[in-house]
């Protein structure tokens, strides 16, 4: 069974722990009721790459009676765009009829303490700025505009274009 990281009270246990490779179902099934999309190759191959690797953290909350209701996501990445190493959140997911119960909270902090744990003073996550309901959540954890500046552009003519 994976190593429990926390626990707490909702109606019974609420159990944080690691991922295991027969959680990745239950996690695509999540997501694909949150996203409206299934991806069940991208969430083994999220698996595979943060399951069990160090500083690199998957965490499932369990709920007694209810199975996988929320996941998380995140690493310790060093160095990136001249950033010292620091904590980075790149995916959480709770069922949305279990929202409203600090399960998101209680998994972003289990996260902060993996990340602590391995050595970090520092955490961030990055979100599409319309993205109003993860931004709402990361703020009212404490989180705000970091020193980094995302910028892209599109990549339309260069396909094909080998010249």
């Amino acid at each position: 069974m994976p190593e429990a990281v926390g626990t707490t009270e909702l109606a019974g246990d609420l159990v944080i722990r690691a991922a295991a490779v027969a959680d990745v179902p239950a996690v695509t099934r999540l997501d694909s009721r949150i996203t409206g999309m299934t991806k069940p190759d991208y969430w083994a191959d999220m698996f595979e790459r943060y399951g069990k690797r160090p500083n690199r953290f998957f965490l499932i909350a369990e709920g007694e009676d209810s199975g996988v209701i929320g996941f998380i996501i995140g690493e310790v990445r060093a160095w990136e765009f001249g950033s010292p190493p620091s904590g980075w959140i790149f995916a959480l997911g709770v069922d949305p009829a279990a929202r409203l119960n600090k399960i998101g909270s209680r998994l972003f902090e289990a996260m902060c303490r993996c990340l602590a744990e391995s050595g970090v003073d520092t955490v961030r996550t990055m979100l599409a700025r319309d993205d109003e309901l993860n931004m709402a959540f990361f703020r009212s954890q404490g989180m705000m505009g970091g020193p980094f500046i995302q910028l892209e552009m599109s990549l339309d003519g260069f396909a094909g274009s080998h010249g």
